[in-house]
């Protein structure tokens, strides 16, 4: 049972690997059509980002079925939830097996925000060949019109109650883990070792409940990202994406970083310790 447990979670870091192999991929074609574009201010080219955009979404509606397959077919949701190739760093900010859709709309706040501070200063310092007007409008996020903000900001606001109602649920579920069967049977059991039915019922249960929450949680954040990009203009769209997938990415490396930091202290602290040993 171990080992086949092991052998599903080594199929579940496989579709997460290759997903992120997926997102570096997309990453150049990404810069490569937004760098056409401002160069050329080509609006043709529009029609390649939207297409490149569907395709990004695309893929993240193809990894969340995989991943719902995965949790489904093994019952083995639970890894979702804390994962073992996700770094201390990540799964400390992890929401429902992955980040929070609400998220993504601080993301555009964020780039609006630090995209016209740019231009500000690339304004007041009268940069050669800076283009006050902008481009030709929807250049970047700092072009976000009033309309297009206002659209973001009634979705922002509903997709934070349907966030707090699926915080709701996977709170009612873990608190079914106190619950009969299973807490009666831990406390009358001497080994808990032991093979138990009505425990081994119960905790499958659990999994299906917790894959069914996974899979609508990966649903709002596919469906939230698809919604977003339908507000933004094709190169805004690819813009927020690459962005995305530049933060998803470097959380990634960061945390393995500060881990790989925090393992040299230790051995570092150990080795001075039997150095003052053998003194």
């Amino acid at each position: 049972m171990g080992s086949s447990s092991k052998n599903i979670e080594q199929v579940q870091e496989i579709c997460y690997l290759q997903w992120m192999g997926l997102q570096s991929q997309r990453i150049p074609e990404l810069k490569q059509l937004l760098a056409k574009r401002q160069s050329h201010g080509d609006k043709d080219n529009d029609k390649k980002l939207r297409e490149l955009t569907e395709m990004i979404i695309g893929d993240f509606k193809d990894y969340a079925g995989k991943r719902a397959n995965l949790a489904h077919r093994h019952r083995c949701s639970s890894n979702y939830y804390a994962p073992s190739w996700n770094t201390p760093l990540e799964n400390a900010l992890i929401w429902m097996g992955g980040c929070r859709p609400s998220s993504f709309f601080r993301l555009v706040y964020a780039l609006c925000g630090s995209q016209t501070e740019i231009r500000v200063t690339q304004f007041l310092r009268n940069i050669d060949g800076y283009d006050s007007s902008g481009g030709g409008g929807g250049a970047s996020l700092s072009d976000l019109s009033a309309e297009q903000l206002a659209k973001i900001n009634v979705l922002h606001v509903k997709i934070i109650d349907e966030e707090e109602k699926m915080t709701k649920k996977i709170s009612s579920l873990q608190e079914d883990a106190a619950d009969i069967p299973i807490a009666t049977v831990a406390y009358e059991m001497e080994h808990v070792g032991e093979p138990n039915m009505v425990v081994d019922q119960a905790l499958d249960k659990q999994e299906e409940a917790m894959a069914a929450l996974l899979a609508e949680a990966d649903t709002l954040r596919v469906d939230t990202l698809a919604k977003i990009v339908e507000i933004l203009s094709p190169v805004q769209a690819a813009d927020f994406l690459l962005a995305g997938k530049k933060l998803h990415l470097s959380m990634h490396e960061w945390g393995t970083m500060r881990d790989r930091r925090r393992h040299d202290r230790v051995v570092d602290s150990e080795g001075d310790a039997r150095g003052e040993e053998v003194k």
